[in-house]
This record gives C-alpha cells, sequence and structure tokens, in this order.
C-alpha cells in the first residue's frame, strides 16, 4: 500500500477534505481508521455518504487497517489516511504501518483539552503520542487548510508542554 496522505482531523470527511485535501493526496481510497467511528454504524455512513464523487471510502477499526495494509493484494493502492486522533495514528505506527509524515489539520476543543491553535486543542494524551511519534522520526505537521504554511508541530507543541 502507498501511504500519499495521513491527516488528523477529528471532522473527518467535510468541505475541506473533500475539495481540498483528497486532490492534493491524489489517492485511489481515503481510510478512514478509528475503533470508534467504526463501530458506529450511523457516523460510518455519514462520513462515507460525505466523500467526494469518485472517490473510494473506508471505515476501519485499528486492526483492520493494519491487516489491509500488510494483505499483499493492496500493495499497488494509493491511500489516504484519515484519524481523528493522534493515538490511533500511533496505534497504526506501532503495529508496523510505516507512517512518516502526519498533517495535524483540526482537533475540537472539549472538557480537559487545551487550545494550543485556532483549529487544535490536546489533552495529556494526546500529548504523549504526539512525543512518541516524534521520538520514532515521524514529522508532524500543522496545516488546517492548504494554503497555510507548513508548522512543526512538535515546536508548537513544546511551548504549551515543555518536556
Amino acid at each position: 500500500m502507498i501511504i500519499n496522505l495521513v491527516r488528523i482531523d477529528d471532522r473527518l470527511i467535510h468541505g475541506q477534505v473533500t475539495t481540498v485535501w483528497t486532490k492534493e493526496a491524489k489517492a485511489e481510497r481515503i481510510i478512514v481508521v478509528s475503533d470508534e467511528v467504526a463501530n458506529d454504524e450511523i457516523r460510518a455512513t455519514l462520513v462515507k455518504q460525505a466523500a467526494p464523487p469518485g472517490t473510494k471510502v473506508s471505515v476501519v477499526s485499528i486492526e483492520k487497517a493494519v491487516a489491509v495494509y500488510k494483505n499483499i493484494k493492496y500493495e499497488h493502492d494509493t491511500v489516504f489516511y484519515l484519524f481523528t486522533n493522534p493515538t490511533d495514528v500511533l496505534r497504526l505506527i506501532q503495529a508496523g504501518v510505516p507512517i512518516k509524515n502526519v498533517n495535524i489539520g483540526g482537533m475540537s476543543f472539549k472538557a480537559g483539552k487545551k487550545q494550543i491553535t485556532k483549529a487544535v486543542s490536546v489533552d495529556e494524551n494526546d500529548v504523549s503520542a504526539f512525543r512518541k511519534m516524534h521520538d520514532i522520526g515521524v514529522n508532524l505537521y500543522l496545516k488546517v487548510v492548504i494554503t497555510d504554511p507548513f508548522v512543526d508541530f512538535i515546536k508548537l507543541l513544546e511551548q504549551e508542554f515543555p518536556y
């Protein structure tokens, strides 16, 4: 499997993803990787319906994403992975999927989270997952919309959560 883009955006498939990021990814398939979404039939159906015309979309658990990645049948398929949070990305990496770059697009503010940019709020679990990814060499960058400049996400994170 050829990974063209990995993005964390808890809104999953929405206007920016449909009109811009899918084109940028140049991928045959969007794969939403989330145990939570995969186990929520209504949400999974809505995500699939929001996809751009002509784009295949799968909503799968982390376990299934690993199995599909390792299946030789899909070795030439190009994919755009979408996640709702960094912990799920880290779990996929730890299971052997070689993710090298992660675009952080949007993580909503909720109770227990600290807002670090207009579009990104994190809690301690998120911070831990981002640090672990950084420590193993994953490039983490903030780019909410395609026209935004690349921002080194770990530097931004360390300003708010020093080691």
